[in-house]
């Protein structure tokens, strides 16, 4: 019998707070063997409380296999650093859950933490999905940790001059960072191409920008993370969620424009092959490219998908990880402006843009194609 185990755990929330649960994988830390799996529904939960709750699964289990030396990988950056004492656990709710998982770490010789992607914690991800799963279909719930009070997000008074009344729903709009195809100056819809090293650099420094703002991490809990399902978005959405120690959801409706048989040309190229339908296609915005999507088509999504996260997520701000047309369309929503707007506004790469949405239908563009934090 080994005495060096490691365990992966993970938690997650469908709505956070919403139906949570847990996984946790221990495993022989030479071979990889898989000696005890975990799982448990826990509820209506936060992320964080699921996370814990899978630290204490995994460490129970290793207990009761009599080990005495034990890594923890975890994609969770809050409750990493918080058992390794570099954080402190400022919510009272949360403090119980620490202080759990302290009491079984302190039963092991040596207990080490390390924060690791979440690609790299499918295993505890997918046993999570699993608990999570079967709540939905009505498996008994688990007794579930401690959990905090729903998290109270940045509150923004209404703006006396517009009118406007209620709590806005407060969207942080970031573009993605370079790649090869922006590099080139390329159609770049559908192909899902990764970021350069200097992308990664831009996301990072976005990162750290919106690490830096106020109402982001409140008693502990990241802001929502929703990402264009591309990968070049889901870098940049996980720089920023490693920021704030958050993670990242997706949603379809963020996705950019489908340029079609323009794929990857430039724009040269595109007017070459077909230079009477491109003019036709920047002066009017109900024509789709060949093979592709309309400008027309892609607002009428994105306000769909406005309207699906403000019915999440009303009244919170929100972090959201997109693309030029997407971005642009909720600032023309916002700004109650027509179709010209998307010809007429320029927005860089990792740029930072903000507007707010208000219950009564008033809206405020706070912020447009902020770069400041890549100089």
């Amino acid at each position: 019998m080994t005495d060096h185990v490691l365990i992966e755990a993970d938690g997650g929330s469908r709505g956070n707070p919403g139906p949570a649960g847990y996984g946790a994988v221990v495993k022989d830390a030479a071979t990889g063997e898989v000696l005890a799996e975990r799982k448990a529904y826990i509820g209506i939960a936060t992320n964080n409380v699921a996370e814990y709750g899978g630290l204490i699964a995994g460490l129970t289990a290793a207990a009761e296999l009599g080990v005495s030396t034990v890594d923890v990988r975890m994609d969770s950056k809050l409750v990493v650093e918080q058992m390794s004492g570099r954080w402190k656990v400022k919510h009272p709710s949360m403090q119980p859950l620490n202080a759990e998982a302290k009491e079984l770490a302190a039963r092991f010789s040596r207990v080490r933490y390390e924060w690791i992607p979440r690609a790299e914690n499918s295993h505890a991800d997918g046993l999570a999905n699993e608990a999570m799963d079967a709540g939905r279909d009505g498996a008994q719930t688990a007794k579930k940790p401690e959990a905090p009070k729903t998290v109270k997000q940045d509150r923004v008074s209404p703006v006396g001059w517009t009118g406007a009344t209620g709590t806005p729903t407060k969207l942080l709009l970031v573009r993605h960072g370079q790649t090869a195809m922006s590099v080139g100056k390329r159609y770049s819809g559908r192909g899902d191409v990764p970021l350069t090293e200097h992308g990664k650099q831009q996301a990072a420094a976005a990162a750290k920008r919106l690490g830096a703002m106020e109402g982001l991490v409140v008693d502990g809990e990241a802001a929502p993370i929703i990402a264009s399902p591309l990968i070049r978005t889901q870098q940049t959405a996980q720089a920023i969620a490693d920021a704030l120690g958050g993670r990242v959801e997706t949603h379809p409706g963020l996705i950019e424009t489908d340029f079609g048989d323009w794929e990857g040309l430039t724009f040269k190229e595109a007017m070459d092959r077909d230079p009477e339908f491109q003019t036709s296609w920047l002066s009017d915005t109900s024509i789709a490219a060949p093979g592709g999507e309309s400008f027309d088509g892609v607002h009428r999504r994105v306000r769909k998908a406005r309207d699906e996260l403000i019915a999440r997520y009303g009244g919170r701000t929100l972090v959201l990880v997109s693309h030029v047309t997407p971005i642009k369309a909720l600032l023309r929503m916002g700004l109650d402006a027509g179709p010209s707007l998307l010809f007429r506004l320029h927005l860089d790469l990792a740029s930072l843009s903000i507007v707010e949405f208000y219950p009564d239908g008033n809206a405020s563009v706070r912020l447009v194609n902020d770069i400041s934090h890549l100089s």
